[in-house]
C-alpha cells in the first residue's frame, strides 16, 4: 500500500518518515501517513505552515497486522472496547477522564497491542472542494462553533513498527498557499 508522509521542507530531504511525539496525536506515538496524496498535501497547506513551504513523501508499507477502523466493523468495535477499557482504569485511578496523551502512554507504555503494525483511522475533512455533494454545516461545541464537513473520508494510517516501511521518497515540494 502507498501512503504520503507531510512534512515542513528542511535543509535536508528526509532519508525516513519523522516520528510524531506530540502529546495531542490522536493514535500516541507513530509514523502518520494519509492514504490520499491530496490529503497529504491539504495537510501541508494547512497545518506544515512553520517554514512556508512543505514536503509531500510516498513509501509502501507491507503487513497484514493492523486495524482497520475504517472498512471492517470488528476491527472498529475492537478498538473501541480496548479503548474503552483503558478510559475506564485511567478514570478509577485519577476519578478523572482521561487525555488523549494519558490514553495513548497507557497503550505505549503496557504495549497494549504489541502485534499490531498500524492502525488506519479517518476523519471528516472540511475540504469543501473535495467533496462530492455538498458539505453539513452544524452548530459544534459549547460556543456553538459554525463546523462544515464535507462527504469523503480523510483516511490516515499510524505506524508502529518502522521496519513496514520501505521506498521512501520526495514526492513534492510546495510553498504553503
Amino acid at each position: 500500500m502507498t501512503l504520503y508522509h507531510t512534512q515542513e521542507k528542511r535543509k535536508n530531504i528526509l532519508a525516513f518518515p519523522l516520528l510524531c511525539i506530540r502529546d495531542d496525536a490522536w493514535l500516541g506515538e507513530a509514523f502518520y501517513f494519509w492514504k490520499e496524496e491530496s490529503d497529504a498535501h491539504d495537510w501541508g497547506h494547512n497545518s506544515k505552515r512553520a517554514t512556508g513551504y512543505f514536503e509531500v513523501y510516498a513509501c509502501d508499507i507491507h503487513s497484514n497486522s493492523f486495524l482497520d477502523t475504517v472498512f471492517n466493523e470488528t476491527h472498529y468495535n475492537f478498538w473501541i472496547k480496548q479503548l474503552e477499557k483503558i478510559a475506564k482504569k485511567i478514570l478509577v485511578k485519577t476519578h478523572e477522564k482521561p487525555t488523549l496523551k494519558e490514553l495513548n502512554d497507557y497503550i505505549k507504555d503496557r504495549h497494549v497491542w504489541p502485534q499490531i503494525d498500524y492502525i488506519q483511522f479517518q476523519d471528516l475533512p472540511a475540504n469543501q472542494e473535495k467533496s462530492f455533494v455538498k458539505p453539513i454545516t452544524y452548530r459544534h461545541g459549547k460556543k456553538r462553533k459554525v463546523r462544515t464537513v464535507a462527504f469523503r473520508k480523510r483516511i490516515q494510517i499510524a505506524v508502529y513498527n518502522h521496519e513496514i516501511i520501505s521506498n521512501f521518497v520526495l514526492k513534492a515540494s510546495e510553498r504553503v498557499i
